[in-house]
């Protein structure tokens, strides 16, 4: 007598009556067949696939949306290509109700600069995905230089600007990770509170 059974890539083998089975991937199974009775049940492999979750993704499980893309405020490209680089101009500090104004140290405290900071990268975002279609094909963010509006003796534009790197970092891992300066100074464009200016490496 003979009987067929399948193995775990689903094709049909034809073994004796009393067979010990190597199923690929499987423990090897051994078992006498009975007359009237079904070979034992066919061997199931369950593949756990997992993704990695988009930076627009990541955007969206943070809660956050991209806001309007800005005018620029001189003579001058939001955005400037050289290679596989992207130059992006500064952007300032603005949120859902205009700019974000103030002076760190001041009538400004370190929250609301790292809100204010979190606001320049997700502006640069916006410009990124209107340069390329989407943020997938940002390879790595390069730099990141933070400009912070603050009151004479203000030592804290580090834990600022944390507030756009924080982000870059949550959006693409560790190709967020960016080399970069934070600085006080005695002004910025229209009373902002914080100015970012970035560059990154985009896929071919």
């Amino acid at each position: 007598m003979h009987s067929i059974r399948r193995d775990c890539q689903g094709a049909a083998t034809l073994h004796n009556t009393q067979p010990t089975l190597q199923l690929r991937n499987c423990r090897t199974v051994s078992r006498r067949a009975r007359p009237g009775k079904f070979p034992a049940p066919p061997c199931y492999i369950q593949s756990n696939m997992s993704t990695n979750p988009t930076p627009e993704e990541n955007l969206s499980a943070l809660g956050l949306a991209l806001p309007a893309p800005p005018s620029p405020g001189g003579n001058y490209v939001p955005v400037k290509r050289a290679g596989d680089v992207l130059y992006l101009s500064g952007v300032i500090s603005i949120g859902p109700n205009g700019i974000i104004t103030g002076l760190a140290g001041a009538d400004r405290t370190i929250e609301d600069g790292y809100a204010a900071a979190q606001a320049c990268a997700l502006t640069q975002l916006t410009i990124l995905k209107r340069e390329l279609g989407s943020l997938d094909r940002v390879a790595e963010v390069l730099t990141l230089n933070g400009y912070v509006n603050a009151a004479t003796g203000f030592h804290d534009a580090p834990a600022v600007i944390n507030g756009a790197s924080d982000l870059l970092v949550k959006v693409f891992g560790e190709a967020g990770r960016h080399v970069r300066a934070a600085i006080g100074v005695n002004a910025l464009p229209r009373n902002a509170l914080v100015e970012v200016q970035m560059t990154v490496r985009v896929k071919d």
